[in-house]
Parts: structure tokens; C-alpha cells; sequence
């Protein structure tokens, strides 16, 4: 059964535990993934990051909120926020949960991360200004509406699904679908392309492992 199938997943150290680190401090780490997804690439990258941090020895939670309300964040050092992004907006169930926790997310470790089918796009363009719009747009613009201090940002890519697009799009998806395929970017089933880095969100995924070890400072 795929993780998403499930409202709220518990992954837990015990179930994938290194001896040598079963006395460690961070490996008693309750870490709390936060989502929403439009067209699943959130939900895949969430699972992703889950798994990674749970093979790191760590007690991860994973929550899609667009089914699962939550209802307190106090047992968790550590709560990571992901968003599909659509027309440079948050789904509005992460975004709820940014302004319900607001302020008791300030006193948290915080993470955030959007799933941005551009992301791809504007890396094979080389165009620097978009890529830096995309993280102010998505990522600090938000950390400053809600005066929050995260440890880490990540824009990363998302699936574009030709069939879930409106049919008035039909000419730009027709555009579009060129500017995929001269970018290298492949269907991965008929009429939708991936455009997420799975390597990029397992290294962002050991690199927030890290960052618990020292104390919450990215290195």
C-alpha cells in the first residue's frame, strides 16, 4: 500500500534502528511533515523526506492535511511544512496550518518546503532572477508573513498533469509540453512529467539530519 493511501503515517526509529545510535539524543527526535498537495509530486516528496529522516533515526509523523486535520504540535522539535504551488500560491491547507500554528511554530525548529513545476524549467533556462523569485515568492515571503525562523528552505520540482489541467489551457500546455521536452524532461506516463530531482530532496533530507546533530544550524 502506497503512503499516501494512509491520512496520517507514523514512521518510527524503532522500526529501522542503528544499534549505535539507539542512545543517542537526536534519534529520540520527534519530527512532525506537514503537507498538501495539488497534483501529488508534494505527497512523493513528503514520503521521500520521511523516509530519509526515519533511516537517519528519527520519529516522523507525516500528515497530508487536506485530510488529516492536526491538532497539536507540542510533542515535536522539529515540524517540516510543504506546499504544492499553483499560480505562485500555497495550497490553502498548508497555508491554514502556518496561520493556526503561527505562533507556536516560532518557538519550534521549522523546515519548509514547495513542490514547483517551474523549478526544472527555470534551472534549464539559467535565468538567475527567476530562480531567486521562485524562493522569495514561495518561501520568504511566507517566513516573513508569519515571523518564523527556519532551519532550512527548499524550492523543489513538481509534476505537471496534462489531464487535471483546464481545457482553456489547451495552447499553453501545447507550449509547454515543447519547452518540457527540449529541457530533457521526459513523460513519465502519458501526458505527465516529473520534473522533481530525487536526489536534490534526499541530500536536503541528510543535510536537515545533520543540521538536528549540531543544534538546528545548517552547515
Amino acid at each position: 500500500m502506497r503512503i499516501s493511501d494512509k491520512k496520517q503515517i507514523s514512521y518510527s526509529h524503532k522500526q529501522m534502528k542503528d544499534p549505535e545510535n539507539e542512545s543517542s539524543n537526536y534519534s529520540k527526535v520527534n519530527i512532525l511533515i506537514v503537507y498538501a498537495t495539488r497534483y501529488g509530486a508534494t505527497t512523493g516528496t513528503a514520503e521521500e523526506i520521511a523516509k530519509g529522516l526515519t533511516k537517519e533515526g528519527f520519529h516522523v509523523k507525516i500528515v497530508d492535511v487536506k485530510r488529516e486535520k492536526v491538532r497539536n504540535i507540542a510533542e515535536y522539535e522539529l515540524v517540516i511544512v510543504g506546499s504544492g504551488i499553483q499560480i505562485d500560491r500555497w495550497t490553502k491547507e498548508a497555508e491554514r496550518f502556518l496561520k493556526k500554528f503561527g505562533q507556536k511554530l516560532k518557538q519550534k525548529k521549522v523546515a519548509l518546503f514547495v513542490s514547483s513545476g517551474a523549478q526544472a524549467l527555470d534551472e534549464y533556462e539559467g535565468d538567475p532572477e527567476k530562480i531567486s523569485r521562485a524562493r522569495r515568492k514561495y518561501l520568504e515571503e511566507k517566513v516573513a508573513k508569519y515571523e518564523l525562523h527556519p532551519i532550512s528552505m527548499r524550492v523543489f520540482g513538481g509534476v505537471w498533469d496534462f489531464h487535471k489541467m483546464p481545457w482553456w489551457s489547451k495552447k499553453a500546455m501545447t507550449e509547454l509540453r515543447l519547452t518540457l521536452e527540449a529541457a530533457n524532461i521526459k513523460e513519465t506516463r502519458s501526458g505527465v512529467y516529473d520534473t522533481r530531482n530525487w536526489e536534490d530532496i534526499r541530500e536536503w533530507t541528510r543535510e536537515l539530519a545533520k543540521s538536528i546533530e549540531n543544534g538546528g544550524e545548517m552547515k
